[in-house]
This record gives C-alpha cells, sequence and structure tokens, in this order.
C-alpha cells in the first residue's frame, strides 16, 4: 500500500513539473512571438498625424533635407518600399495644400523620418516647407500609392528618373540594395538640368561604390559644366537601350519625373519593345 501511494506521489510530481514546463514554454514562444512581430506603424491612411521637426538642413539654394521625429526613438514610419505620404500645409495666401512626397529613409530608420524637398519659388507647398522651423510640426496622412516590392518580384529593375522624382527611386533601391538576400539589380537614368539639380548624389555615388554588380548610374544633364562624363541634352532612346535592362517578362522600368517627361519616356519605352507590364509610373 505505500509503495502505491508512493507511485502516486511521484506520479503526481511529474505531472506537475511537466505541467510548468509546458507553460513556460507556451510562454516563452509567446514572447518570441511578440518580440519578432512587426513593429507598429505611426501612419494613418485616413487621419492626418503631426510630426515634429527637429532638423533642416540646406543642401543647395533650393534644397533640404526635413528629418521629422516619430513617437519613440524605436517608432518605424510604417511606409512600404515605394509608396509615399501625403504631406498638408498652407501656400502663401494660407489656402490650404495637399501634396504627395516620398522620405528617403525606409523603416529600418528608427524613430524618425526624413523628406528631401525641392522649393520651387511659385510651388504652393514649396512656401510651406520653406517657411517650416525646427520645432514645428508637419500633418501626415498615408501610406499611398499602387506601387508594392517584394524582394525578388524581378531580375533587374530600370530606372528613368528626372529631378525631385529620384526620391522613390532611391527608397526602393535602398531597401533592394540593403537587403542580403535581395539579389536584384538596379540601373539608374537620373536627368537634371545643371549638376547643381541633382539630388542625393552624395548618397547615389555611395550606393554606386558600396555595391558596384548591384547598382549602376548614368546621370544626364541639359545644361553640363565643361567637364562631364555623363550624357547630355534628353534621355533619348540610346541611353535607355544602353544603361537599362532589355525587354524580358522579368525585369521592370520605373519612371518619376515631370509630365513631358514622362510622356516622354513612355513613347521611348513602347518604341523599344517595353510592354504596359513592364513598365510602372510613380
Amino acid at each position: 500500500m505505500e509503495f502505491l501511494q508512493g507511485q502516486s506521489t511521484e506520479t503526481a510530481v511529474a505531472v506537475a513539473v511537466a505541467v510548468v514546463a509546458v507553460a513556460a514554454g507556451a510562454a516563452f514562444l509567446l514572447l518570441l512571438l511578440r518580440s519578432s512581430k512587426k513593429p507598429k506603424g505611426c501612419l494613418d491612411p485616413e487621419n492626418f498625424k503631426e510630426f515634429k521637426l527637429v532638423e533642416k538642413r540646406q543642401i543647395s539654394h533650393n534644397v533640404a533635407k526635413f528629418r521629422f521625429a516619430l513617437p519613440t526613438p524605436a517608432s518605424v514610419l510604417g511606409l512600404p518600399i515605394g509608396q509615399h505620404i501625403s504631406c498638408r500645409g498652407q501656400d502663401a495666401t494660407g489656402e490650404e495644400v495637399i501634396k504627395p512626397y516620398t522620405p528617403t529613409t525606409l523603416d529600418s530608420d528608427l524613430g524618425r523620418f526624413e523628406l528631401v524637398i525641392k522649393m520651387y519659388p511659385q510651388g504652393r507647398m514649396s512656401h510651406h516647407f520653406r517657411e517650416m522651423k525646427v520645432g514645428d510640426y508637419l500633418s501626415v496622412r498615408g501610406p499611398k500609392g499602387r506601387f508594392k516590392y517584394q524582394p525578388g518580384q524581378v531580375r533587374a529593375f530600370g530606372m528613368l528618373a528626372g529631378g525631385s522624382g529620384i526620391t522613390p527611386m532611391f527608397q526602393v533601391t535602398r531597401a533592394i540594395l540593403e537587403n542580403p538576400s535581395d539579389n536584384t539589380k538596379v540601373h539608374l537614368i537620373y536627368a537634371n538640368v545643371t549638376y547643381d539639380d541633382i539630388l542625393l548624389k552624395e548618397e547615389l555615388d555611395s550606393m554606386v561604390e558600396t555595391y558596384p554588380d548591384r547598382f549602376k548610374i548614368y546621370y544626364v544633364l541639359n545644361q553640363p559644366p565643361e567637364i562631364w562624363s555623363g550624357g547630355v541634352g534628353f534621355v533619348s532612346m540610346e541611353m535607355i537601350q544602353t544603361h537599362c535592362p532589355a525587354p524580358a517578362a522579368d525585369i521592370q522600368i520605373l519612371r518619376c519625373g515631370p509630365p513631358p517627361m514622362n510622356k516622354a519616356m513612355a513613347e521611348h519605352l513602347e518604341n523599344l519593345g517595353y510592354t504596359k507590364e513592364m513598365q510602372f509610373q510613380f
């Protein structure tokens, strides 16, 4: 009898230990899942949210980089690759203006997002950014956009950018190159009027140096300096043939620039045999 009682006590203890072990394992697994879960973004697609300007750095006479703080140092903006945000401000007459912009930062840049803005003399939203001072707040809504990127969805991207149309290209390129498991190649043609108009040149050149086998860039200027090794004039069909991947089912050409450029590029691409499925315009 004593033997049976001893056996039942040992069994009860073993069961209790097993229950505790299972519970501890389940709790650890739940904690692991929660910690590996992607942090929630700060954007709201329906409502504008306010973000504080913490740094404004003038890059040239009409271009500045604006850094905005997120709620905490660990917060992420939550903007999918290749999409943009809507920014709300006031023009010189006090009227409300809403315009899309693409941040140059990714969700790997915690606690902040940055906008590189070219401010035009008559630009309505340009006026708002020109007047912004550190400590002011910007109203932002998003994400917005039709472009959706998954690593490896194409073998290569060709990119045709003009002026401030470089920002979505820069964002997509950064995401590709900084992902060690993404082998997509990027071929960028970037057109501007003068050398001083080239946005993010230092960052672009740095990426070429860091990823020479994965990222190529060809600059085109309408008014080049005396010593210039890039393209001259407008982006031509010959430039696209030379510097972009040839038409194929596993490539895509992205374009973003002023309306006249976008129209001309669409015609060039069609004449070169790129189907509509091989193209995307931001």
